[in-house]
């Protein structure tokens, strides 16, 4: 409905609002406090003390407008008083008063009182009384805080949801009774007037609760349903692996693996050898193996008479990633296939073919090795890195893509290397098994982290011209900019330029940013990995894939401007062979947030402990699309702290669908329709 329909609503007012979304009583309502004013009870006159916050309930005997010695700055002060005295209300700014108060009038007054006399009040907040909406609606008890904007500011949206809380009782019950009585959950209608209107902190956050536990509940059906489903349509090929190509590539290593490196072996060996299609999450920090992982999980696919093929988000990382597989396969006698836009057609149909007739066994790309015109034999295992950058819809696309010829679905294998706290990965990654490398590989030396503030950047310089002296390497992030655009280019190639001629004119500079030519990236950064620069200056271009063991400092500009993920992603960069690494971090925070990340990001080298630092900071970003960080798409729940709910949502989804699998019950019908709403490929499977 309209809010132009709603009783007490101005046309003006409702435009005012359809124009930032709050178009429908739904909008509205679904609009609920990020916090509350605690205000006490009405005042008498009498009762108030100097420097006293209060309000109190008057009837307006004047008013006027007052100059002030300050140019542009006028008050309003009106006469007010009760039964018990008189005292001088002060406005600042507000000359419109003037035209919309008027003596008789009776007002809620909410400000701080002065001291001496006369007696004045210096207002935060009023309301008219007898003009339509609540007693005490902005001046008394909790008083909720919206979301706003200038031309629509809170206390108007507290008008606004004040002349539609009778619709409430409108609002469609999703959850069935029996969940609400499981979990001692209130009525949908009562939730939504518990969070607009509280008379006690209590119940606010109880009708949060409520709010949040449904919204889980739909995120939690939806991605058992698309993993269900994923599951039943295609079987997928049982590769149960030999051990020949394995075995070999394991005594090729110089080292162990970690416990942790076996046991996610286990799993994904596990998964492999099912006819059920594996979607499994691998994360681990940067340098903890998760590409030997990988490599071992291909070894066992290949020894089965099956082919793989490795995705990822860019030409440059497709080629780092095929050097790597290279060396590590060489042993068992494995020659991956790059297959990308670079490769001349000639060459390029030729590793088709090899790949169509099985001859390749493994193919690595990027998202085009699952576009039309490329044709497996036999596809059994894809393994797509940096996965963070697919929302959950677009996961099952590939999902759908990746087929062999005989239209069985392959095993996915989605690797991170962006820790995911644990709420995070069972929301966003529902549908995934998941798991975690935790810790780095013998051999790796510590990275020590500081935070340089601007008065010893010279300091902190010489540090760094030390480390080169000794035969060692160092990278310089240049701030975050237009990724790939001519801002981009300019930073770079200024800072490039500036260290060149100043701080590091002895030493050989090197240049890459996201707007070279793949060729020239490609150089610059052979270049630096053969030990032909000595300082690379970059931006994030370098975040994934780089491996130089020799580099032992890297040298972060503008740290406040990027999250905490990125910067740990960074600093693995580092510290990747038996030397101690060390990060630099230069930044002059503005904000707290800022200020935060850098703060936790020198404290701790934990990964995972910084996700859950980065999730509380940044916010959980988008749940369903690709949005890595910012406000979320879940409406009520945050994940950083709602994990008694989030757990409560799984057992509550996996018991309905055991019980109704396809949602089809009267008492689930309204549920099925909003977890239809909120996954676009949902409808099509629920009919299937």
């Amino acid at each position: 409905m309209p809010i132009g329909r709603v009783q007490g609503i101005r046309p003006a007012q409702a435009e005012r609002a359809t124009a930032v979304g709050l178009a429908t009583v739904g909008d509205l309502l679904l609009h609920v406090p990020f916090r509350y004013e605690r205000y006490g009870d009405s005042t008498p006159i009498a009762s108030l003390v100097s420097g006293q916050e209060a309000t109190v309930r008057v009837t307006l005997y004047s008013i006027r407008m007052a100059p002030t010695r300050r140019r542009g700055l006028v008050t309003v002060r009106a006469l007010v008083g009760d039964d018990t005295g008189r005292l001088e209300a002060v406005w600042f700014n507000q000359r419109h008063l003037l035209r919309s108060l008027a003596v008789g009038d009776q007002l809620m007054v909410r400000g701080t009182v002065g001291a001496g006399a006369p007696r004045t009040l210096t207002v935060r907040a009023h309301e008219l009384l007898g003009s339509g909406g609540s007693v005490g609606l902005h001046t008394t008890g909790l008083v909720p805080v919206y979301a706003a904007t200038e031309a629509l500011p809170s206390a108007r949206i507290r008008e606004l949801v004040d002349h539609a809380r009778g619709l409430a009782r409108a609002a469609p019950e999703l959850l069935p009774a029996w969940i609400r009585d499981r979990l001692s959950l209130m009525r949908y209608a009562d939730a939504l007037m518990a969070v607009h209107f509280p008379r006690a902190a209590a119940d606010a956050r109880q009708g949060r609760r409520r709010l949040a536990i449904q919204e889980l509940i739909e995120l939690q059906l939806g991605l058992m349903v698309l993993r269900r489903q994923e599951a039943a349509e295609r079987p997928a090929p049982r590769l149960p692996g030999t051990g020949a190509l394995g075995d070999v590539v394991r005594a090729g290593l110089p080292f162990e693996l970690t416990s942790h490196q076996e046991r996610t072996l286990r799993e994904i060996g596990r998964d492999l050898r099912r006819a059920t299609p594996m979607r499994r999450l691998l994360q681990g920090e940067v340098g903890s193996g998760k590409t030997l992982v990988a490599a071992l999980a291909i070894c066992q696919v290949l020894e089965s008479g099956a082919q793989a093929a490795l995705l990822v988000p860019t030409e440059t990382l497709a080629e780092q990633h095929l050097q790597t597989l290279d060396a590590l396969l060489a042993p068992a006698g494995v020659t991956p296939v790059l297959v990308t836009g670079k490769i001349p057609q000639a060459e390029r149909e030729r590793r088709l073919m090899a790949i169509r007739t099985g001859t390749a066994g493994l193919a690595v790309g990027t998202q085009a090795l699952l576009s039309e015109g490329v044709e497996f034999r036999e596809l059994g295992l894809v393994i797509i890195d940096e996965q963070h950058r697919f929302g959950v819809e677009q996961r099952h696309a590939l999902g759908e893509r990746a087929l062999d010829a005989t239209g069985r679905a392959a095993h996915i294998l989605y690797m991170t290397a962006t820790p995911i706290p644990r709420t995070l990965a069972l929301t966003a990654y529902g549908e995934l098994a998941v798991s975690t490398i935790r810790g780095r590989p013998a051999g790796r030396g510590p990275v020590e982290t500081r935070w340089v503030r601007e008065d010893d950047r010279e300091e902190a310089y010489a540090q760094v011209r030390a480390e080169l002296r000794q035969g060692y390497q160092a990278y310089v992030i240049c701030p975050l900019v237009d990724e790939g655009g001519p801002a981009e280019a300019k930073a770079a190639t200024e800072e490039a330029e500036r260290l060149r001629r100043g701080p590091f004119a002895e030493f050989s500079v090197g240049l890459v940013h996201g707007a070279m030519k793949s060729d020239a990236k490609r150089a610059a950064m052979a270049a630096f990995a053969r030990g032909e620069s000595d300082l690379l200056v970059a931006t994030t271009v370098i975040e994934v894939g780089i491996d130089v063991p020799n580099a032992s400092v890297i040298v972060i500009e503008g740290g406040d401007r990027f999250g905490l993920a990125q910067l740990h992603q960074l600093r693995g960069r580092v510290g990747r062979g038996p030397r101690p690494g060390w990060c630099v971090v230069f930044g002059e925070p503005t904000t707290d947030d800022g200020t935060r990340r850098l703060e936790a990001f020198t404290q701790t080298g934990d990964g995972f402990r910084l996700a859950e630092l980065d999730l509380q900071i940044r916010g959980e970003g988008s749940m369903l699309g690709v949005r890595q960080a910012g406000p979320t798409d879940l409406r009520f729940a945050r994940l950083a702290r709602d994990r008694r709910e989030l757990a409560e949502a799984r057992q509550i989804a996996r018991r309905l669908l055991r019980g109704d699998p396809w949602m089809s019950r009267p008492e689930h019908l309204l549920l099925r329709r909003a977890v239809e709403a909120r996954f676009t490929a949902i409808p099509r499977l629920l009919e299937a």
